[in-house]
């Protein structure tokens, strides 16, 4: 091996390693930000001491849980319990990070987002590729953000890595370009 290719295969797995840490380091601050500040949310999965924390932090109104109701599963259990002992609504809303969201799931779920009482919020396993989808068409379709700085919710600043043929979450990216597309 030359030295050129040395030197790039160097530099290829410290960007590796460097991208590597980073997405592991949002999982656990529980790649919290704000969508809206004071009106929309979003993390990963949130533990039940995380959602007292941004229920006094922020006065979460209303959890909007993107993998949808598992009765049966720790994280569910105490999620439903935290959220009706702090009494903010909790929305079961199931999508899948690598089947696109359909026209009409995304009608629902605008109107869920319209009339949720907020703060709001929206949350997946991860906090990166559902979450961003819903981050985006709340921005998009609510509040009415232009689209460049909508679409930035659905990044790999949040951990959402869309690369066509090859990340099986790129279904997000499409379900927004058809949103997009066809105006809803």
């Amino acid at each position: 091996m030359n030295g050129f290719l040395k030197k790039a295969a160097l530099f290829f797995g410290i960007g590796v390693v460097a991208m590597g840490g980073y997405l592991v380091g949002i999982q656990l601050t529980g790649n919290f930000a704000a969508v809206v500040p004071g009106e929309v949310y979003r993390s990963n999965q949130p533990t039940a001491a995380a959602i007292a924390s941004y229920a006094g932090r922020y006065g979460i109104r209303t959890i909007i849980n993107l993998r949808g109701r598992h009765e049966k599963e720790a994280w569910y259990e105490a999620e439903a319990a935290t959220a009706k002992r702090l009494g903010i609504g909790l929305v079961d809303f199931p999508m899948v990070a690598d089947q696109r969201l359909d026209a009409e799931g995304a009608a629902r779920l605008v109107a869920i987002l319209k009339h949720a009482p907020r703060p709001i919020l929206i949350h997946c396993r991860s906090g990166a590729d559902r979450t961003g989808l819903a981050s985006v068409i709340y921005l998009a379709k609510v509040a009415k953000v232009d689209e460049e700085t909508a679409e930035r919710q659905l990044s790999v600043r949040y951990g959402h890595i869309g690369i066509p043929l090859l990340s099986p979450t790129y279904a997000m990216d499409e379900s927004w370009e058809a949103l997009e597309t066809a105006g809803s």
